[in-house]
């Protein structure tokens, strides 16, 4: 058996983002033309593009021993696969995505139960038929092939299943959510059989902690600068960090190097504190990774 990692690359709106994120953690794939066979510079890896709705069922009949793929169409496919990683990102955000129901703006429809008798239009066909079965409302769901939403306004299904991160194309279509089914996020998964051979398994590891690592780093920052002895113990206390900031003494001086690690977000508002506590010279920079 090679002990080269069959690697899935999704196909579609996750490719691009997919590819970055394996830049920043460290490996450069070039997809050439129509080519489903992408390069890789890592000669343990051998990468395929697929369809994320058609990656866990590669990924459990061996056909891949790895890949990239959305939590909901693992659900749609019921693959057997081991999930490695949970991994946020997209194309729009980085935040979970969710499947929803949604009809039109003026409909009467409110809840689930109204859905009663009614017909749905969805790409998620199976989990949605097992979802209303379990929910005891019997509906007639039938499969999309996309442009879900028209469907509704061309009078072909009374509610859409649909995925969606700001809702902004539902709204567009003029159609209201009245319920949340589930939230999905891209998983890397892998085939039993590769995860018990030890070569491929330290690999699909690397891989799942580096690409947690560069995502981790998107949403952290480095924070440095110039403290006088004076508030070192107020800078301090107001500097949040990974574990403790990194305090230096700077030559020949009562002055000191503080630097740490913190959340993107929270920059905004703690450079004023910092300054006000006599910080000086602060330096905002990225980071690549965060392990």
């Amino acid at each position: 058996m090679s002990s080269v990692l069959k690697l899935g690359i999704p196909k579609g709106s996750l490719q691009n983002a997919t590819i970055a994120l394996f830049k920043r953690s460290g490996w450069q794939i070039n997809v050439n033309g129509r080519s489903y066979f992408p390069e890789i510079d890592d000669s343990a890896i051998e990468c395929a593009i697929c369809r994320a709705q058609e990656m866990s069922r590669y990924v459990e009949n061996g056909t891949l021993d790895a890949g990239l793929t959305g939590k909901d169409w693992i659900a749609e496919n019921r693959s057997d696969i081991r999930v490695v990683a949970d991994l946020i990102y997209s194309k729009v955000s980085n935040r979970p995505a969710r499947w929803v129901i949604a009809v039109p703006y003026d409909s009467p429809v409110k809840t689930l139960a109204d859905l009663t008798g009614k017909k749905i239009a969805t790409e998620l066909v199976d989990f949605t038929k097992h979802y209303f079965q379990e929910n005891g409302i019997a509906v007639d769901v039938e499969f999309s092939w996309g442009a879900t939403e028209a469907k509704i306004v061309s009078g072909l299904a009374d509610a859409i299943v649909e995925v969606t991160e700001t809702e902004s194309t539902i709204k567009a279509h003029g159609l209201r959510v009245i319920h949340e089914m589930m939230q999905t996020n891209t998983q890397l998964i892998a085939n039993h059989q590769a995860w018990q051979d030890q070569r491929k398994r330290e690999k699909i590891e690397q891989i799942a902690l580096l690409l947690t690592g560069a995502l981790l780093g998107e949403k952290m920052v480095g924070l440095k600068m110039n403290v006088p002895e004076t508030g070192l113990d107020e800078v301090v206390t107001v500097l949040p960090s990974l574990n403790a900031p990194t305090v230096s003494p700077l030559y020949q001086t009562k002055w000191f190097s503080v630097e740490s690690v913190v959340a993107a977000e929270a920059v905004r508002d703690l450079i004023p504190r910092l300054l006000k506590h006599g910080a000086e010279g602060i330096i905002e920079y990225p980071l690549n990774k965060v392990i």
